[in-house]
């Protein structure tokens, strides 16, 4: 795909250092090349797209403009980063991403010396930005620093929190707003790009400059002078708030013109201080199905025919985890109007299109912004409603302390539904729901669910919503086991295990979807298999009864094993004082790289062989204390 008669510039480029041997002339076919190449490659691999697409000529320019890997650029999200892994030496490796064993769909520092920074989560390019930026000035370095957020990216609260502290410290970097809500028309675009590159040339930034030392002697004349400076790029360029936080605003320009952005990019190099670059772009640049629908294309799950774009269709496999919450969160609130829906940002991946659709008015989405999520809902929960907060596992740890200050202590009924628990298959660590179990378990009065299936899920987000007390309900990524969904919801009695085989001197005390690996392998030790569902309150009961029915006890959990649903269990056998051995199994003590669910079990030792496996060698070894897999 990548030879030489398809693709003769991209082909000549391994490093930045080979882009920057080029004359700016050809960079125009460069970016045809590698929008051809980058729908070809995502199209066999699957991954990240619409966005690659939109900052594909912001990407040339920058490792263009800058001494990169020397000089900083620092990718929020990482959505957008294919271009400039193809650009860095990974181009004939694009079509291993996400696999196992792969490249990372998101910048990775162990991957390469121009990822500068990992990121995964929203928000932290600028602050990461600023703290190489300060580093280089500690060091004496003339080494530069560039952040790339999205207008997505720039609502949280910790871009704000990083444009706030950078504009006050005065240090110089740059960072780049790609903008791609927005869209400007041919004669207002003309007009901007040009005062961009008027107001980020030297000598707008000299008479700027040398009018404030002139006019900061005469108070009067310099508040006149800003006010009008202010009202002049006001009715132009919507750079007032930037400005207010110390940043030089310059833009917006057009993202797609390499002209333009070489031109101001270049100007804007030259300038002190903190630099705020205004550029819109557009999602899915260049491949008209992804023009039309970013959000559709914003990642692919499966590979896809480029001439035809993605199908969709029903598979034969059943529903998701994600669906089974969409659906009862549409019947829910038919049955209670009470209830209030709350995402940050992930409508689509948490599926409540159909909830947004059918009750818009109790639909909120407060953008990237999780702790917000949790503490609005608290506020909501304060006045007598019953808010349900949509949230990915991974995410739900940047609102930590809201969930502690702001539901827990004061004992609010807002049910979290955690999707993505556990591995999560191509997007890897960043992504990975590993820690919830540990985190919320130790809160006083937060229940804790663990559905083993897709009726469970539904019936347990029944249950948690009727309680009068804080309760998260925790879901993997994909589908599951293919059970049959109940449409008559059910309270589950809180804190009850339940008895799914029984066998011999072995029992597993399954969690989640555990339960049926954990089934697979007590088939071949004729062992015994309780659903223990809940690991918050834990049914004590059962477990004193296996201990005492057993030899050993397996816990398996799809939480890192150091504070997870096993370590709930051992406490429990050591405040009642019982001996017996314990087997804890969970995602080990590492980061399990990204690939395929199940290959990321298998490499965790949670699929059925795994499990087996674990067992056989702690019997072989005596095991008669307990022991982490």
């Amino acid at each position: 795909m990548s030879t030489a008669s398809s693709f003769p510039l991209l082909s000549q480029i391994e490093s930045p250092a080979d882009l920057r041997k080029l004359p700016e002339s050809e960079l125009p076919a460069l970016a045809d090349e590698l929008r051809r190449f980058l729908v070809q490659s995502v199209s066999q691999s699957a991954g990240h797209f619409a966005a690659g697409l939109g900052a594909l000529e912001l990407t040339i320019a920058l490792h263009y403009l800058y001494d990169t890997p020397d000089d900083r650029l620092v990718w929020d999200v990482g959505h957008q980063s294919y271009p400039h892994k193809i650009l860095t030496g990974r181009r004939d490796r694009m079509h291993t991403v996400r696999k196992w064993g792969g490249i990372s769909p998101f910048p990775k520092r162990s991957e390469s010396e121009y990822d500068t920074f990992g990121v995964g989560h929203a928000g932290t390019s600028i602050g990461a930005a600023l703290g190489m930026a300060l580093a280089a000035e500690r060091t004496g370095s003339r080494r530069r620093a560039v952040a790339i957020i999205g207008d997505g990216g720039l609502t949280c609260g910790m871009a704000f929190e990083a444009l706030n502290h950078a504009g006050g410290l005065g240090t110089s970097m740059l960072v780049v707003l790609n903008d791609n809500e927005m869209s400007i028309s041919p004669n207002v675009g003309a007009l901007t790009q040009r005062f961009a590159q008027v107001i980020s040339g030297k000598l707008y930034a000299s008479v700027r400059e040398g009018s404030k030392k002139v006019l900061s002697r005469m108070p009067p004349m310099w508040e006149l002078a800003r006010r009008a400076e202010e009202h002049v790029k006001g009715l132009i360029v919507p750079g007032t708030l930037f400005e207010e936080l110390g940043f030089n605003y310059i833009g917006p320009i057009d993202g797609h013109d390499l002209k333009a952005l070489l031109a101001t990019i270049g100007n804007v190099q030259a300038l002190e201080g903190p630099q705020l670059l205004h550029v819109v772009t557009k999602k899915g640049k260049g491949y008209a199905p992804a023009e039309a629908d970013p959000v559709k294309y914003h990642g692919i799950s499966a590979p896809f025919d480029p001439s035809v774009g993605i199908r969709t269709g029903k598979g034969s496999s059943g529903p998701t985890y994600s669906q089974v919450f969409g659906d009862w969160l549409c019947d829910m609130a038919r049955l209670d109007d009470r209830l209030v829906a709350i995402t940050p940002a992930m409508r689509e991946g948490s599926k409540m299109e159909r909830f947004e659709r059918e009750f818009p008015e109790r639909y909120f989405d407060v953008a990237i912004a999780e702790q917000h999520s949790v503490t609005v809902a608290a506020g909501m929960a304060c006045d007598g409603l019953k808010p349900v907060v949509a949230i990915y596992s991974t995410f739900l740890q940047r609102a930590y302390d809201s969930v502690v200050h702001d539901v827990v202590i004061q004992d609010l009924p807002v049910l979290f539904a955690i999707d993505r628990a556990g591995v999560v298959g191509g997007d890897g660590p960043t992504h990975a729901g590993s820690y919830d179990i540990s985190f919320l378990r130790c809160l006083p009065d937060m229940v804790i669910m663990t559905p083993a299936d897709e009726n469970e899920t539904r019936q347990m987000l029944y249950t948690g919503f009727m309680l009068d007390q804080p309760c998260a309900v925790r879901y993997p990524r994909g589908t599951g086991p293919g059970v049959a969904i109940e449409a008559q919801m059910t309270a589950i009695p809180i804190g009850r295990a339940q008895l799914r085989r029984e066998g011999k001197e072995i029992a597993f005390l399954a969690f989640g979807p555990m339960l049926e690996y954990c089934l697979e392998a007590a088939e071949k030790l004729d062992a015994t298999v309780v659903n223990m569902r809940f690991v918050k309150p834990l049914d004590e009961d059962m477990v004193m009864r296996m201990a005492a029915e057993h030899e050993l006890l397996v816990t398996v959990d799809e939480n890192a094993i150091a504070g997870g649903a096993g370590s709930a269990v051992n406490e429990c056998l050591a405040a009642h004082d019982v001996a017996v051995s314990v087997l804890n199994l969970g995602l080990p003590d590492r980061f399990i790289q990204h690939g395929g669910r199940g290959d990321m079990l298998r490499d965790a030792g949670l699929d059925g062989e795994g499990i087996l496996r674990a067992v056989e060698m702690f019997r072989a070894r005596g095991g008669d204390v307990a022991a982490q897999a």
